[in-house]
């Protein structure tokens, strides 16, 4: 028979079950590389892994070092051609074209420091965006972002602003140098249409590499004419040259899309980053309140006890 204070404990076991402490049994782990819960430890690893890459960082990455490297490389061979063919063609006297072969061999050097600088910058942009992605995906965890990191995000949003405009003006000046050889090479497709159609002598079409302001006007010759400048444009270091600035042209093209492609991201992640720690204030502001509470209830449980 049971009687009614058994009755009453059971009732209050049965109702405040959850107040009384868990107890875990072990489980056996199975064998292989599955966990009792059926996932596999390496492969999920790995997929936490491909999962905290910026992909979108990695692929601007990649993006700018192409551009800066096409840009750079050949942009280098394609001024050393220059000025093989004004001194050979354009320019016979070696004080007349110096200043030019001064500030062509300065912006050599220029290139080396660019490429430099921008292997370095790229690397930092890819490491912030590997920090940027992991305060994202830890946001609930222990990860803390600090002052300091929305800093340092918020500078390299500025100072890749400042690189993409400056980045456009590069744009612009290496089509400087396409233009002039599209110029050449397209007079010398005139030259031969009229020598086939018979029109007009060739000797009449001139090329005066003066007018661009590149060498002084009293260079000499200073301009070629008819068969010497077909022979010009048939010649190898024009061909390479005008395909190389080509295509230093088209890598400064792709490297201000690779500044733009990380300006949205520093700005998304940046704001990602501000985010975060608005939420970081809210979980601590909560976590001080719910401690205040139990503080709160544990003091009156006591004094409760005392009266007792």
């Amino acid at each position: 028979v049971i009687t009614r204070p058994e009755m009453e404990i059971g009732r209050y076991h049965w109702m405040y079950r959850s107040s009384r402490p868990h107890r875990y049994h072990h489980v056996p782990a199975l064998r292989g590389n599955i966990s009792p819960l059926g996932i596999q430890g390496c492969f999920e690893c790995c997929i936490k892994c491909l999962g905290g890459v910026p992909y979108a960082s990695l692929v601007a990455t990649i993006l700018c070092f192409s551009g800066v490297a096409l840009f750079c490389g050949c942009g280098h061979v394609a001024l050393t051609g220059t000025v093989s063919i004004l001194e050979q063609h354009f320019s016979t006297t070696a004080s007349d074209h110096a200043l030019l072969s001064e500030v062509i061999q300065l912006m050599q050097y220029v290139i080396y420091g660019i490429a430099s600088f921008f292997f370095l910058y790229g690397i930092i942009l890819l490491a912030e965006g590997f920090y940027t992605t992991s305060a994202v995906k830890e946001l609930h965890g222990e990860f803390k972002t600090t002052a300091c990191g929305r800093c340092i995000s918020g500078m390299f949003v500025f100072l890749t602003y400042v690189l993409g405009v400056a980045w456009l003006g590069v744009f612009g000046f290496s089509a400087v140098p396409v233009f002039m050889f599209y110029n050449i090479w397209s007079t010398c497709e005139v030259i031969r249409s009229f020598q086939t159609n018979m029109t007009v002598p060739g000797d009449q079409i001139c090329v005066d590499i003066r007018q661009y302001g590149i060498i002084p006007w009293n260079a000499v010759p200073g301009k070629a004419c008819g068969p010497i400048l077909e022979n010009i444009c048939n010649t190898n270091e024009f061909y390479m040259s005008y395909h190389l600035f080509i295509v230093a042209c088209a890598g400064a093209g792709a490297t201000v899309i690779a500044l733009i492609h990380f300006l949205m991201i520093l700005s998304s992640n940046w704001a990602y980053l501000k985010d975060a720690s608005k939420m970081q204030a809210y979980q601590d502001i909560k976590a001080k309140e719910e401690q205040e509470l139990q503080d709160i209830q544990s003091r009156s449980k006591e004094q409760l006890n005392s009266y007792t």
